[in-house]
C-alpha cells in the first residue's frame, strides 16, 4: 500500500510540474511577442522571433537540449546555461540573472527580457544558428500569415 501512495505522490508531482508548460500556437505566440515589444526591437520583426522559436523549440516552453560541452539550452528560444541563465550545474555568466528553470513555463515575459539582452549583444540574432540557417535573408511574412495582429513583415529586410 505504501508503494501505491508513493507512486500517486510522484504522479501528482509530475502532473503539477508539467501543467505550467505550453506549446504555443504560431499566432498566439506572435501576439504575445508583439505585446511584449519585440516587433521592431533592434530592427527584428515578429517573423524573425517566430522563425527562431520554431526552429529552436517548436514553440514548446518545456524544451531542453543538452550540449556536448555540458551546458544546456532552455525554453522557447533555447537560452544557453553557460551564458544566459543558471541551471545549478554548468558554470555560467548568467547574463540574464535568472534560473534556467524559469524559462520552462508558460510565463514568457522573463524569456522575452532575456532574449532582448541576447539580441542586444554584439552578435544580434546571429547568436542563434537556427536564425542564420533558416531565417536571415528569407521572406518571413509566412510566419504572420493568418494572424490577426498589428505586426507586418519588414519587406526591406528580406533580401540578404
Amino acid at each position: 500500500m505504501q508503494a501505491w501512495g508513493t507512486m500517486m505522490v510522484i504522479l501528482t508531482l509530475l502532473m503539477v510540474a508539467t501543467v505550467d508548460t505550453k506549446i504555443y500556437g504560431r499566432c498566439n505566440l506572435a501576439m504575445k511577442l508583439e505585446e511584449a515589444g519585440l516587433n521592431g526591437f533592434l530592427g527584428y520583426s515578429i517573423g524573425d522571433w517566430l522563425c527562431v522559436a520554431h526552429y529552436e523549440s517548436g514553440f514548446d516552453t518545456s524544451f531542453v537540449d543538452h550540449n556536448p560541452d555540458g551546458s544546456s539550452e532552455y525554453g522557447l528560444f533555447q537560452l544557453n546555461s553557460a551564458w544566459w541563465c543558471d541551471n545549478g550545474v554548468t558554470p555560467t555568466q548568467n547574463l540574464c540573472h535568472m534560473e534556467c528553470r524559469d524559462l520552462l513555463n508558460r510565463h514568457i515575459l522573463d524569456d522575452i527580457m532575456c532574449v532582448k539582452q541576447v539580441v542586444s549583444s554584439r552578435n544580434g540574432m546571429n547568436a542563434w544558428n537556427s536564425w542564420t540557417r533558416h531565417c536571415r535573408g528569407h521572406d518571413l511574412s509566412e510566419w504572420l500569415k493568418g494572424c490577426k495582429m498589428h505586426a507586418k513583415p519588414d519587406i526591406e529586410r528580406m533580401t540578404p
